[in-house]
């Protein structure tokens, strides 16, 4: 780790530069959490990199001002990125940390002190886009059934809904958000064979339903004991308020233990699964676009690698030459 970095870390409370470039970033700090809402952990880490960037011009030229910081050029930024690099920090991180120098530059433009022209001049990390894990077909469908998870301390409308929520990740490709945005009134129930959803963005789009999904909402619905608004949502926690994502998620975590599954084996898995598993059986990647509700092709298209990637590790376990067909050539 570079020293600087270490100086920064050791001490998390200290800012380096002078008084004036401590007041402004502690009123940006202030407009991160209360005019813009940022969550607490984002505006943490906004702060945490200005500092190691503070820590690391103090080390190089002294202490910071904010003329310094509007006199920057890109090759000082490009230094910090680099020193940032040796200490083993993501691309994905140096995103981050560039967001964040940005965001505080804008404070300063804002407030009148000018602009810092060498944000603008460099280039944004490469970051290697994360594969998305799907889960294998029987573990995906295992998941989906109420029971799988047999626990004598729930009561039986809790497992049915739980398996409702989880068949429309599955079995519809549905974000948690958008299965537990669904209204009583617009239950997939059986005989209705598409929902409509509210995705990202407020982007809405018709997603078909599976038999076996309308069926699993079925069961929730009639052992359900609350009375459902039809105005209101569609899955309930045990007091009849909204259902909370984070009681999906617990789900899915004692599911995880009950079918020895590893911790990627998460509600958004089920979606990627959903997607995976269509690919698998030659589903048209436009059309699996449209059902995931995604704005970019290229983003659906990183299904095509997961799904190469599973053929590959097949090959290479199931041939009895694939270990030594890689770089040969015939004779």
């Amino acid at each position: 780790m570079s020293p600087s970095a270490r100086q920064a870390d050791a001490d998390p409370l200290l800012l380096p530069g002078d008084a004036a470039l401590r007041a402004a970033a502690e009123s940006w700090r202030r407009a991160l959490a209360q005019e813009r809402r940022m969550a607490a952990n984002t505006v943490e880490a906004y702060e945490r990199d200005l500092r190691q960037f503070l820590t690391h011009l103090d080390a190089r030229s002294g202490t910071p001002t904010i003329p310094i910081l509007i006199a920057l050029k890109p090759r000082d930024l490009r230094a910090f990125m680099a020193a940032r690099r040796a200490d083993d920090i993501s691309g994905r991180s140096l995103m981050r940390m560039l967001a964040g120098l940005r965001s505080f530059a804008r404070h300063l433009e804002r407030e009148g002190h000018g602009s810092i022209a060498a944000l603008g001049a460099v280039r944004q990390p490469k970051v290697e886009r994360r594969l998305p894990r799907p889960l294998p077909v029987t573990a995906a469908v295992a998941m989906t059934l109420p029971e799988t998870r047999p626990d004598a301390t729930r009561e039986p409308w809790v497992l049915a809904r739980d398996a409702a929520v989880i068949a429309l990740l599955y079995g519809s490709g549905l974000r948690i958000s958008e299965a537990l945005g669904l209204s009583a009134r617009d239950a997939p129930v059986p005989g209705i064979d598409a929902v409509r959803v509210i995705g990202k963005g407020g982007k809405v789009r018709d997603v078909p339903v599976l038999p076996a999904v309308s069926a699993a909402v079925a069961d929730y619905l009639a052992l359900c004991p609350h009375p459902l608004d039809p105005e209101g949502p569609l899955f309930v926690g045990t007091k009849g308020g909204p259902l909370s994502p984070r009681i999906v998620q617990y789900a899915v975590a004692g599911l995880r233990g009950a079918l020895g599954l590893p911790e990627s084996a998460t509600p958004h898995a089920l979606r990627h699964s959903f997607a995976t598993h269509l690919l698998a059986r030659q589903g048209e990647l436009r059309a699996i676009q449209e059902l995931l509700g995604h704005a970019s092709l290229s983003t659906t298209q990183l299904y095509t690698k997961v799904d190469a990637a599973r053929l590959m590790s097949a090959f290479d376990a199931a041939h009895p030459r694939a270990g030594r067909l890689a770089g040969t050539t015939n004779p």
